[in-house]
């Protein structure tokens, strides 16, 4: 079962479009392979799992957890940025009474 030779472009430049690249013969000689009847029983069951109830959840599953993890990391800068804010509220609030500015930085 020899794959077709055919080159569409040069290689990618980065690791990341060329695993794409890879990814992407792949899935057409899977796709090839399925239509001719020619598949083995790992290809045909992975494609079945993709298509799964379970497999949708389970990616949408991944999809909310990472936008939460996208709020938290908002939310983390927002602190900071609140942080820094009171900061410089105090000190702007320690010169106008005449004190010595704290950097918190430094402690």
């Amino acid at each position: 079962m020899g794959v077709a030779k055919r080159r569409v472009g040069r290689p990618a430049s980065t690791p990341e479009a060329r695993e794409g690249q890879l990814v992407n013969l792949a899935v057409e000689l899977a796709e090839k392979q399925l239509s001719e009847g020619t598949a083995s029983a790992q290809v045909i069951t992975h494609y079945l799992k993709l298509g799964s109830t379970r497999e949708k959840l389970e990616q949408e599953r991944l999809g909310k957890e990472n936008h939460l993890l996208g709020v938290k990391a908002d939310q983390m800068a927002a602190a900071q940025r609140v942080e820094e804010l009171y900061e410089t509220a105090l000190n702007a609030m320690r010169r106008y009474a005449g004190q010595d500015i704290v950097d918190y930085d430094d402690e």
